[in-house]
């Protein structure tokens, strides 16, 4: 039962934040592209073994989202007006 729950759970964010970044809402960007990192820490338990590295690995992720995102709406903006 725990990969099927983590596999969902992991998907179930990906998609929120793909409508999210689609929206550009950024607090949800923000909750999902955290949520999906964490969850992926506990797969990857030998690379990322304590909760400070998890945590710091998922805000860098987190950071990382927003500023894809509002770099990439930016470019948009400039090149469809």
């Amino acid at each position: 039962m725990k990969p099927f729950s983590t596999a969902f759970l992991q998907v179930m964010f990906v998609c929120a934040n793909t409508l999210m970044i689609a929206k550009l809402f950024y607090p949800g960007v923000i909750v999902c592209s955290f949520c999906i990192s964490l969850l992926w820490t506990f797969n990857v338990r030998s690379a990322l073994g304590n909760w400070k590295e998890r945590l710091l690995y998922c805000l860098g992720a987190t950071l990382g989202s927003v500023t894809g995102l509002y770099l990439s709406s930016e470019i948009v903006k400039f090149y469809v007006l």
